[in-house]
């Protein structure tokens, strides 16, 4: 009688690995790090990371995805790789940029996850935002300047209503813009038809924590004279509000401005 071959099958982690600078790690992932068989990394990620804490032998796969570049892989193969490794009893490690809640693709991993029954674990990371905000000294919060903030990403695609609109500019929340740095002139223009101050700042932060840090500021009625031709590195967040004026007083770090840190796939 044939003997029958049982899978054992391996888990899965996934883990947001900060906004660039390695030391922005939680303790639990540096330890995750030195569990994993395959590393399955996005592009912005800080690949020294896993040099500094990966296993040797660790197989790194970049599944890198990036806007406006065709040549990206899909979010298919990227399930179909999480998979696979798992069905065949490796640890693997899905590494993502910033944090794994904050508009990542993490729901279509966890699907394809608990449609295999692979056990699987979570850990967040320091989302973009929050390390951009921390290395540039703007509180996205602050007395006297804002009481809350919004979350949001934009493209021209995103083709928001003007009830929308209407709804993101009515208080003085912080805005944070995420996948929005290629199309800033443009949504400056959009904002400036629903909010009453021209004045409001803007800022776009590249590549935010990493020694090629750059904070690029103007405001809602200059954006697109400032910015005209302009390319800025990615990643790159764009916030707008009066929290923005506290940068210039509580600055703190300087970035070298040395070229990109990232994977350009």
């Amino acid at each position: 009688m044939e003997e029958k071959k049982t899978i054992t099958k391996g888990r899965v982690i996934i883990a947001g690995a900060g906004p660039g600078d390695a030391e922005l790690i939680t303790i639990k992932l540096q330890r995750r790090l030195g569990d994993a068989d395959v590393i399955i990394c996005d592009r912005l990620v800080n690949h020294e990371i896993i040099s500094l804490y990966a296993r040797k032998d660790v197989i790194v796969i970049n599944a890198g995805k990036q806007g406006y570049n065709n040549a990206s892989i899909s979010q298919e193969q990227i399930n179909e790789l999480i998979v696979t490794h798992a069905l065949e009893g490796h640890t693997v490690l899905r590494l993502k940029g910033g944090d794994v809640a904050f508009f990542s693709n993490v729901l279509d991993e966890l699907i394809s996850i608990k449609e295999y029954d692979i056990p699987f674990e979570i850990i967040p990371g320091i989302t973009a935002a929050a390390g951009a905000s921390a290395y540039t000294g703007i509180p996205l919060t602050a007395r006297g300047f804002s009481q809350g903030v919004q979350w949001i990403t934009f493209n021209p695609s995103a083709d928001f209503s003007a009830e929308k609109w209407k709804y993101i500019t009515a208080s003085n929340d912080t805005l944070v813009f995420y996948m929005a740095s290629k199309n800033v002139i443009y949504l400056a223009e959009l904002l400036l038809k629903y909010m009453s101050n021209k004045d409001t700042p803007l800022a776009v932060i590249e590549q935010a924590t990493t020694p090629q840090q750059k904070v690029n500021i103007t405001s809602l009625e200059h954006c697109a004279k400032d910015f005209m031709n302009k390319q800025f590195d990615s990643p790159s967040l764009v916030i707008v509000g009066n929290v923005i004026k506290l940068h210039e007083q509580f600055k703190w770090f300087i970035g070298e401005n040395i070229g990109s840190l990232f994977n350009e796939l």
